[in-house]
């Protein structure tokens, strides 16, 4: 069952699953080992590389300290548990442990500190190796290109005292990365030897900048069928939206494998038909997990949020990709109670959350302003070694701004290594959120000081906290000045701001003004400011205008028919309610029912207008009913002038 916004009660189940549940698979092979009575080494490294491929490298490590005799191909095993799960620091104590190494154990270290971005240190361990080889200079050479270092690329490739067709292959490919594509021809039509490998990079490189038919004369041009050619053929014409293209490619290929279906399928995904994706997905007789991934990915992107679970349910086997796709989907999609149990799920299925993952979660809890599920995913954030990431620190920030620790937030802020405009906007926004206008202000003086460039999303925080704290002239200002001083065209969501701020301060007629001045298309923002500030100030002229735009703007919002129907009620004007009423009644738009959820001690309560199921419920009209008469006894009277209608 799908739960929008906050649904049922949110269980604190974070807690419970801090720990990584263990891979059902590696469990059996452990049992089977255990039973075993006499192990050789081939079984224990087995066994080893069984832990590392599952991210458990404790695991492995503990089995590793407990072997009777370890031969060379137990200790590259370890190492290669530490160097493919990117633990550098114990990889390196390990390496240092070795008494004898090969050159497995050297290209492990190199490829290791590769992955990681670390070409520093893999310089340094290259240039230690007793006798590199043609695997460790390619490692290099791909190193230095995936980290933009193209010159430093082409010197290594240079000095290879021996170059394979791989070397060659690494060498386009590099500068098919980095695109030079002139470049990367030079080094393909030099090559003393081609493979499907090294047609499919030259074809890839073509197509990244749009070079079809050289791409195309290139595919026709190969001595031999190539499914990979023709693969990166296909990706070509997807990425200049030539679906029709690429379909007739995909039809030409006698035996298409994997790669190849999928690639055409996450062209449909890309491009929204997901029904075409959907056929095309059914009648793959091989699938993997990239298949049912890319079929999530593609119903979480257009919203269709159950046929995307079906598919995450149906799926086999999972990796952290499958999880991320539903938990970010569900987030994207304002399942944010589900996003979380989802979360819980991907701890118990063994998966260990990335960057991506703490994001979406965190991002999830800020929505529904559950602080106690905030707090527990920053201690898995924390305990994870993920809190130094820039992606993880912006959704901490932004996470306790919405559930009101501001204070927390700018810790967060204070504490994070790097930050970048986003860290600057999360906070800044928090501050306004919260009514923050000064410290809003300090901080965006801070950012420029700082030598961050503002942007759109900057400006749209600023000018909403001055209008939060009513700062016309500093509002005012810091709008008109943002083309001169800041260089950025306002757009839509700046106007939005501004007529809000405008509004709030009594000055609607100005409001007026600016919108229908606008060198731009108002949005619903926008009429939906010029409305909300209208029926404060109780102006039917002008609350008529924004209305009735936001109806042609937002046809099925309840709140624009209800907020309209109001302000034509106060004045009297019942014809107009009438015809509003009819409206959404033409239009299947229903008022639903108010409905809001307060976090304690770790459980979300949810509340509704029609739904007096809370075991508290007596407590609390009773306390209602008590405040209510508190208040009328002081002398305070409810504004009832909007509140009588119903349009359910």
């Amino acid at each position: 069952m799908l739960r929008r916004q906050h649904g049922s009660h949110v269980r604190s189940e974070v807690s419970e699953s801090q720990s990584f549940e263990h891979d059902p698979k590696v469990e059996a092979a452990r049992k089977i080992f255990d039973k075993l009575q006499e192990k050789s080494p081939a079984i224990w490294n087995a066994m080893i590389t069984g832990y590392a491929q599952n991210g458990r490298t404790e695991s492995a490590r503990k089995l590793f300290d407990i072997m009777p005799a370890r031969d060379a191909v137990s200790w590259n095993a370890m190492l290669a548990a530490y160097t493919q799960n990117g633990e550098m620091n114990s990889a390196v104590r390990l390496f240092e442990e070795m008494v004898s190494r090969d050159d497995v154990s050297w290209n492990l270290m190199i490829a290791g500190f590769v992955e990681v971005g670390n070409m520093a240190s893999a310089c340094n361990f290259f240039e230690k190796m007793p006798m590199p080889n043609v695997v460790s200079w390619v490692t290099m050479l791909s190193g230095y290109a995936q980290n933009g270092e193209i010159e430093k690329a082409r010197e290594t490739f240079s000095k290879m005292p021996e170059r394979n067709v791989v070397a060659w292959n690494a060498m386009a490919a590099g500068y098919v990365q980095n695109g030079r594509i002139k470049d990367a021809y030079e080094v393909f039509c030099r090559m003393p030897a081609r493979n499907a490998s090294s047609w499919a990079a030259m074809i890839t490189g073509f197509a990244q900048v749009c070079k079809l038919d050289e791409a195309k004369r290139l595919l026709d041009a190969m001595p031999f069928n190539s499914v990979i050619s023709q693969t990166a053929m296909i990706s070509g014409y997807i990425q200049s939206g030539r679906l029709e293209d690429a379909w007739k490619m995909f039809v030409q290929i006698k035996c298409p494998d994997t790669v190849c279906w999928n690639t055409m399928i996450a062209g449909y995904a890309q491009y929204g038909k997901m029904d075409d994706a959907h056929s095309l997905f059914r009648k793959m007789k091989k699938k993997d997990v990239i298949s049912w991934n890319t079929m999530i990915s593609g119903y979480c992107q257009i919203g269709k949020m159950p046929e995307a679970i079906q598919m995450f349910e149906e799926m086999g086997q999972r990796n952290a990709v499958s999880w991320n796709s539903i938990i970010s989907g569900m987030t994207q999609n304002g399942l944010y109670s589900d996003a979380l149990r989802y979360f819980v799920l991907m701890l118990r299925d063994g998966k260990r959350p990335d960057e991506s993952t703490y994001a979406s979660a965190l991002c999830s809890g800020a929505n529904l302003a559950v602080l106690q599920h905030g707090k527990q995913l920053h201690d898995l954030v924390v305990k994870s070694g993920r809190n130094a990431d820039v992606f993880v620190g912006n959704s901490l920030i932004t996470m306790y701004a919405k559930c009101g620790r501001v204070l927390r937030a700018k810790q967060v802020f204070s504490e994070m290594v790097n930050i970048d405009s986003i860290s600057w906007n999360a906070l800044i926004a928090g501050y306004a959120l919260h009514g923050y206008a000064n410290e809003a202000l300090v901080l965006f003086m801070q950012m420029q000081q700082s030598g961050e460039v503002p942007d759109e999303v900057t400006l749209v925080a600023v000018l909403s906290a001055c209008s939060h704290a009513g700062l016309i002239d500093e509002g005012l200002y810091i709008f008109h000045s943002m083309v001169v001083k800041y260089n950025i065209v306002p757009i839509a969501e700046h106007y939005s701001c501004v007529v809000d701020l405008l509004g709030r301060s009594g000055r609607l007629e100005e409001a007026y003004e600016l919108v229908v001045n606008m060198p731009i298309e108002a949005n619903a923002g926008t009429y939906g400011a010029l409305l909300g500030a209208s029926y404060i100030r109780c102006n039917l002229e002008i609350g008529t205008f924004a209305g009735e735009k936001l109806l042609k703007l937002e046809p099925h919002k309840t709140s624009n028919y209800v907020l309209l129907s109001n302000m034509h009620a106060a004045s009297g004007r019942w014809e107009e309610v009438e015809r509003i009423r009819m409206l959404m009644k033409e239009r299947g738009v229903e008022k639903l029912p108010g409905s809001s959820w307060i976090e304690i001690k770790g459980r979300v309560h949810s509340f509704s207008a029609v739904n007096f199921s809370h075991e508290l419920i007596a407590e609390i009209c009773s306390t209602l009913w008590t405040l209510s008469t508190q208040t009328k006894t002081d002398g305070h009277e409810p504004d009832l002038r909007y509140s009588f209608l119903d349009l359910g």
